[in-house]
């Protein structure tokens, strides 16, 4: 019998565990923390026969395969297995070849930013056509547990890491949002990061990608008929913007000479440039699978956006407080900047190795006022320094998770009348808070604090 090792106790990885051993295949898991969580997960493995192993970073004897759930190619326990010439594959390639006969389509897509929006609309716009769907991958469902069930579609978002490990994968239609610096510490190299963005297309049915963005056009530029959307006007053979409607000239009778009305502005929700894009990638996707026109709108208008994704949560004082905390890298808050005509600004956290000098320069003409957080502040500091000299700075060295406080009181006394305090910290949270909703509660907590003192005060 065939002995698989599954590294990690996480969500995919013990997703992993027990679907191979419901299908009676001996399964090993290695795990290097022996928390609470994690011994809980492993009690309930032993209950159907696999075994895990904590704080050993070793092959087990005898392993014919490793299932890897985002570990990088460097990692100990990775680099052993490749070096012993043991496969090595991801959670979703696993799922990729479990797939049953007649298995829905998957239609997939990746991206620096935007995936699970870009997911979660897609999904509604599925499920308005009347189809069964299921959002999968790195939105949080492993998709190796809906592998097997009867879904008309399977909307899968898919990370750089979950790429890197794939290599039979050929969805109905793959879409690439857009491609930035980012996880440059796991990958090595910008270069290996948009290989793996541009995996997905090698086998996709549908080459679907951002005309708007330079990467993601070079990424399908071998691929003929592929499909641009754009916040332009389309093009033959794109999905574009007319005026204030999203309207598709790719996948008509006729794309010479028809087009056809997919939605209108008011119909994307919240409503920025980056999530229109969003909405014509999700719409493309759902198009190359037959959905009309109809189900488009009506999924736009029904998709409630996930929280932390600028999220409005109060005006005071005749000022915006915006949360968007998921902008965990430049080129996320450089969309989210570009959304406002007048910022103050928070920002700071990790950066993992991307530049901000790019988002810093574009930003400089909104920027009212910034408050610096976090383990990389000073580089934002530095970046506002060479392109924004003129915009006053706060920093706030606290990195407890109380210091959100400091940060929406000293953001309000610099903010004026029409101004939006938008939290989109161009870095990850793991600095300061436990994750990226951690930090946008602790900021939501902190404006209505901000709004309780107020109204004490009158």
């Amino acid at each position: 019998m065939t002995l698989t090792c599954v590294a990690g106790l996480g969500v995919s990885g013990t997703a992993v565990a027990e679907v191979l051993a419901a299908r009676g295949e001996r399964v090993v898991v290695v795990e290097a923390t022996e928390g609470e969580r994690q011994l809980a997960a492993a009690a309930e493995l032993a209950g159907v026969g696999v075994e895990t192993r904590f704080g050993e970073m070793a092959l087990p004897d005898g392993v014919t395969r490793l299932v890897t759930t985002g570990w990088p190619p460097h990692h100990p326990l990775i680099a052993a297995a490749l070096k012993a010439g043991v496969e090595v594959v991801g959670e979703v390639e696993l799922a990729w070849r479990l797939r049953p006969g007649q298995a829905a389509p998957w239609l997939a897509l990746t991206g620096t930013n935007g995936k699970t929006t870009a997911v979660r609309m897609l999904t509604s716009i599925l499920l308005a056509a009347g189809r069964k769907a299921l959002a999968v991958g790195n939105v949080g469902v492993p998709v190796v547990r809906a592998v097997g069930e009867p879904y008309d579609a399977l909307a899968v978002e898919l990370s750089s890491f979950q790429l890197h490990w794939s290599s039979t994968l050929a969805p109905h239609a793959a879409a690439v949002l857009n491609v930035a610096p980012d996880h440059l510490d796991w990958h090595g190299s910008m270069e290996e990061y948009a290989a793996a963005k541009g995996r997905l297309f090698e086998r996709a049915g549908t080459v679907i990608f951002n005309a708007d963005d330079p990467e993601a056009t070079r990424l399908a530029a071998p691929y003929p008929g592929a499909v641009g959307f754009t916040l332009r006007v389309p093009k033959r053979g794109e999905i574009g913007v007319v005026e204030d409607l999203l309207v598709d000239r790719a996948f008509v009778a006729d794309p010479v000479e028809a087009a056809e009305e997919l939605a209108t502005l008011d119909d994307v929700k919240p409503f920025a440039p980056h999530n229109v894009a969003n909405a014509l990638a999700a719409a493309a996707l759902a198009r190359s699978l037959g959905v009309p026109s109809e189900a488009v709108r009506q999924g736009l208008r029904d998709f409630v956006p996930d929280p932390h994704r600028l999220a409005h949560v109060d005006r005071i004082g005749e000022v915006d407080y915006v949360d968007d905390s998921k902008a965990t890298n430049p080129h996320a808050a450089a969309a989210a900047l570009a959304s406002y005509p007048s910022v103050v600004w928070v920002a700071g956290g990790l950066l993992k190795g991307a530049d901000v000098d790019d988002l810093v320069r574009q930003a400089a003409p909104r920027l009212r006022a910034a408050v610096l957080i976090g383990a990389d502040r000073a580089r934002i500091a530095e970046a506002i320094a060479r392109h924004a000299p003129n915009v006053p700075l706060v920093d706030i060295a606290d990195r407890d998770t109380g210091a959100m406080d400091k940060v929406v009181t000293e953001a309000a006394r610099l903010a004026s009348p029409g101004d939006t305090v938008l939290l989109s910290p161009a870095g990850a949270s793991f600095d300061m808070f436990a994750n990226y909703p951690a930090r946008g509660e602790a900021f939501a907590r902190a404006v209505r604090e901000l709004r309780a003192r107020r109204e004490h005060e009158r």
